[in-house]
């Protein structure tokens, strides 16, 4: 009597359930990105004094894994995702 009703509620379980994980995002961590096109002029050390505080070294390296940079070279124009 009861297993019609318990099959039912379990399928619309695994629907929502399965609704919410295909919405779901990777956040890489607390807060949001921000995303920046070179200008002339600039590089990694003004990018990361402009927008990190403490040691511009450190916002560089940040900026370079999440970009894959396999260096410190960019290039006007190139926009840069710049994690929190």
């Amino acid at each position: 009597m009861f297993a019609p009703r318990i099959w039912i509620a379990i399928a619309v379980l695994v629907v929502v359930v399965s609704a919410a994980l295909s919405n779901a995002r990777v956040s890489n961590g607390a807060g949001h990105e921000t995303r920046h096109r070179v200008r002339a002029g600039e590089t990694l050390w003004t990018i990361a004094e402009a927008n990190y505080a403490g040691d511009p070294r450190k916002a560089i390296w940040r900026i370079e894994q999440r970009n894959g940079l396999a260096g410190a070279d960019i290039s006007v124009g190139m926009v840069l995702v710049l994690p929190q």
